[in-house]
């Protein structure tokens, strides 16, 4: 499977401030790519150079193993992170009106579809609750029937419904061979939709694979969790694996039974105790030392 898009020892400063430091990787054509990483790490100004809205310090963004230019934003469209809707006019008008902006618009009624508008096309935008708004943007997105989709952080904010509901959106589109470029807040969102994700931090890519893959490289069986005191503490502190999360010890074990029996040996107490298959919040957590929203 050829990349449809790539970036190559791709940089930006700010002043003294090295936001992205090199990053190399490619996107497979039609499949959901996860770009992750917490606040900070250089996720959104690697996205705008993507896009051509920043332009990098070094480096490259190919598009078909062309230079990105002109032509590159008739072939994209972008959900952004906070976008501001016309005023006083219906869902239906603004459809409309971004479909006069392109020489071969989607037709409206497959826009519609696509997006599931029927039941909100008479509703003006300002009455809009967020996961409608969000079907909005991502209808205007796919108006000129894109080759590739970038949607930044598109599910912030929404209820646990309406985000899975987006979901399903997001499916017909990759069911379409649309590729699609995701940043997310959410772990299990990230789970469900990418086919491939790349962890970053302090402007560097960290890993980049599938997210079954990942998991096999950097975990082996199960975690056990046991909330934390200081007796328990120092009757763990032998065994391998250990680490101490906030209030709870977690013991990596690819040998479950062996291990809670040495527990029992031990006298640890194990009320509270859960079996836990790590997933990709653990990955995270594991790579960057923090919390996805940190």
């Amino acid at each position: 499977m050829s990349d449809i898009l790539r970036v190559e020892q791709l940089a930006k400063n700010y002043g003294a401030v090295r936001a992205v430091d090199g990053v190399d990787f490619g996107i497979p054509e039609g499949i959901c790519f996860g770009l992750l990483g917490p606040n900070g790490a250089g996720k959104t100004t690697t996205i705008e150079m993507m896009e051509g809205i920043t332009a990098p310090t070094s480096g490259r963004v190919l598009f078909r193993e062309r230079p990105i230019g002109h032509d590159f934003k008739k072939k994209v469209g972008i959900q952004f992170q906070s976008t501001a809707l016309p005023e006083f006019i219906t869902v239906r008008e603004t459809i409309a009106l971004f479909s006069a902006f392109y020489p071969d618009p989607r037709p409206l009624d497959e826009v519609i579809a696509l997006c599931s508008l029927e039941d909100i096309l008479e509703r003006d935008n300002q009455k809009l609750s967020g996961g409608q708004r969000q079907r909005l943007l991502l209808a205007l997105a796919i108006i000129p029937k894109p080759e590739m989709v970038f949607l930044d952080e598109p599910t912030t904010g929404l209820d646990p419904q309406a985000r899975r509901n987006f979901w399903e959106l997001i499916g017909r589109i990759k069911a379409e061979k649309t590729t699609i470029l995701l940043t997310t807040h959410y772990m299990d969102e990230a789970e469900v939709l990418c086919d491939r994700i790349a962890i970053m931090d302090h402007g560097k890519i960290l890993e980049i694979d599938t997210p079954d893959a990942l998991l096999a490289k950097h975990f082996d069986g199960v975690l056990i969790r046991i909330p934390y005191d200081d007796c328990c503490s120092d009757k763990l502190s032998g065994f391998p694996g250990l680490t101490i999360r906030d209030d709870t010890l977690e013991l990596q074990t690819n040998k479950l039974d062996r291990s809670l029996k040495d527990l029992l040996a031990a006298q640890v107490n194990l009320e509270g105790l859960s079996i836990h298959k790590p997933d990709l919040e653990d990955l995270f957590i594991k790579l960057t030392g923090g919390s996805l929203r940190a």
